[in-house]
């Protein structure tokens, strides 16, 4: 009896002790020089290349797999993002124009089109497309980790950015790459905003809105399409926000309504019950009562659904915001009696997109919201480090803020070049690392402009965001790829090349300012004299003699994406978005290169570089560069 207490004792004490010893290893700080919080696209993005430039580094994920976020969202399972598989064309660089999905990588198969053929994809592919790449490339992600905190912590040796978990555990890190994207539902407000139902649980069974009203609260991609998803079973859809419908093949950003998207246009354009309306949603009143024509009657049917009425706060009558779902229904006045959506609905839905979680940073590592986007998004500085939080860096969605509206870093196309352009500020800051260049010989810079314009995809989809900067240094020049525009003038501090007397020229990708109509017969410019006034994407070149400083980029003309330059040269926009015409493309580009480089930079042959060089002080460059040379 007294041995098998001593061995019931024993197991307890052992079991004590490695309970403690797991509690301990559970709870134990984890040190990284790089956090990075999320494993979605952006987060794989920035894992890949910490992972190639072999640094150390963590990814944190409080799912249970890569990409969750669309395992529900679009809720309807079909992406708007175009997967372009068949162009034409072989080049890599050129088809990742066309393909939005596709993360970069240094494995020419691992692309989007593995798992969907589709030119609009199923949303279940991208987390299987995520999987693999995640797998493939052996990125350090660790799964089940929800950090509910953060905060930051100085210290003699510098400062860290602690992450504490669900299960009190830390990870600490030196800088902190934040990858969540926008995930908590936007909301609105406004009396009787409880009687809304949510995009995020809304039924997207089609035949659960059979010969029901509805109003969507909203006009964006979810807002439209939920209504596209109703339209053929729903009495009539009428969709209600603040602004008018923002058309992307009018306004080139990819984030407002799709062609895809807008098949209830043609339902209210062509009056078949479905419509638009304006007005502030903080000014809408819903209230739930019976139908009144029920009520009057004296009928009580258990299984018909209560009425929801919208009112306008202006005109309602003696309202009182208190009162909630249980205020009586009133008039509107007689000179209003046509008031657009007077006829009750039986369902409202909330369709205003995502914000940012602002609620896991402590005060320590507060970040702002931005002050465009309805404050939904947090403010960052030119290349993406968060304002006022030295070392915490955004990445994906979350970095939207400074091109919201313009370009598309909010969007897999897009951000897959800012995260790569976060990563060469990181590599120059933490290790000495230039950003990459290419060197060529001066006569060389029309071609690989020309290579450039024809083919690459980073400046291209972050039109006006990223540029080339191409540092003259008299007899050749350092090619600087897809540097961010608006850090211009901390080009040097961020990419440890020095700008020279002989200045500098930047590439961008930009659309023309002008308002047309973007399908009318005179949209676009043909006339090479005229580029200037080009409408549709094409080349422009600034070449300044120095520098720009802080202050010109913020007073630079409304619109434009850098300051006024020393000569600008816009290469006419062309219908095959090729730009390599010998007469309308290239002869401009290489007299306007010719007036950066005070140099000859035409092609010579053998015989005429000799008969120069007999009679000619200083024969051409290309004759210097070549010929001569050897």
């Amino acid at each position: 009896m007294e041995a098998n207490l001593l061995r019931f004792i024993l197991f307890t004490l052992v079991g004590l002790v490695l309970t403690s010893f797991n509690d301990h290893l559970h709870n134990a700080s984890s040190h990284y020089q790089y956090c990075v919080l999320g494993a979605g696209p952006a987060g794989l993005q920035m894992g890949f290349f910490l992972s190639k430039a072999k640094r150390d580094y963590i990814i944190l994920e409080r799912n249970s797999g890569p990409g969750s976020f669309f395992n529900k969202y679009p809720r309807h399972r079909k992406l708007i993002s175009i997967n372009k598989i068949h162009t034409g064309r072989h080049n890599a660089e050129f088809n990742l124009r066309h393909d939005w999905n596709s993360l970069l990588s240094d494995k020419p198969d691992l692309l989007f089109k593995r798992v969907s053929g589709e030119f609009y994809p199923p949303a279940d592919a991208f987390p299987l497309y995520l999987s693999a790449f995640e797998r493939e490339l052996g990125l350090k992600v660790k799964y089940g980790v929800d950090v509910g905190r953060i905060r930051l912590v100085r210290s003699a040796t510098g400062r860290s950015y602690v992450l504490i978990d669900q299960h009190a555990a830390d990870y600490s890190c030196s800088i902190l790459l934040v990858a969540t994207g926008l995930w908590v539902p936007q909301e609105v407000e406004f009396a009787g905003s409880h009687l809304a139902e949510g995009y995020e649980s809304i039924s997207t069974n089609p035949d659960d809105y059979k010969d029901q009203a509805v109003l969507i609260l909203g006009k964006g991609n979810s807002a439209f399409e939920t209504a596209q998803s109703i339209l053929g079973r729903a009495s009539r859809v009428h969709m209600l926000s603040s602004s008018t419908v923002r058309l992307a093949w009018q306004t080139h950003y990819v984030g407002d309504l799709r062609a895809v998207n807008n098949e209830v246009l043609d339902t209210y354009q062509l009056k078949s019950l479905d419509g638009l309306a304006e007005a502030r949603l903080e000014d809408v009143v819903i209230t739930k009562q019976e139908e009144r024509g029920r009520k009057r009657s004296g009928l009580n049917n258990p299984e018909t659904r209560d009425k929801l009425y919208l009112n306008l706060r202006q005109f309602k009558q003696n309202s009182d915001e208190g009162k909630g779902s249980d205020e009586p229904w009133v008039e509107l006045p007689d000179y209003i009696d046509n008031f657009s959506l007077r006829k009750p609905y039986d369902r409202v839905i909330r369709c205003l997109g995502f914000r940012f979680n602002f609620s896991i940073f402590d005060s320590s590592a507060r970040l702002p919201p931005s002050e465009n986007a309805k404050g939904r998004l947090p403010g960052v500085t030119a290349w993406y480090e968060g304002k006022n939080t030295p070392g915490l860096f955004l990445l994906g969605t979350a970095s939207h803020s400074r091109d919201y509206r313009s370009s598309a870093g909010g969007f897999v196309h897009g951000f897959r070049y800012t995260a790569r352009a976060v990563h060469r500020v990181l590599e120059y800051r933490h290790h000495g690392n230039k950003w990459p260049s290419t060197r060529l010989m001066t006569t060389q810079l029309m071609s690989w402009i020309l290579k450039r314009v024809g083919e690459a995809s980073g400046p291209y989809q972050m039109f006006e965001t990223l540029g080339d900067v191409i540092l003259l240094r008299g007899s050749h020049c350092e090619y600087v790829e897809e540097f961010l525009l608006q850090a211009l003038p901390r080009f040097s501090s961020l990419s440890g090349h020095d700008v020279s007397s002989q200045g500098l020229i930047v590439l961008v990708m930009q659309y023309g300012k002008r308002k047309i109509d973007n399908l009318g017969l005179g949209r676009s410019e043909t006339d090479w004299t005229q580029a200037w006034k080009s409408n549709f994407l094409h080349p422009v070149l600034y070449y300044y003699d120095s520098l720009p400083t802080a202050q010109d980029m913020k007073t630079r003309p409304h619109g434009w994406p850098l300051p006024r330059p020393k000569a600008i040269h816009h290469m006419v926009e062309d219908f095959l978005t090729e730009w390599d015409t010998p007469l309308s493309h290239i002869q401009p580009l290489r007299r306007f290169l010719e007036h950066c480089v005070h140099s000859d930079l035409r092609a010579f042959s053998t015989e005429n570089c000799f008969r120069s060089a007999l009679t000619h002080r200083k024969p051409p460059l290309f004759c210097q560069q070549g010929y001569l040379a050897r």
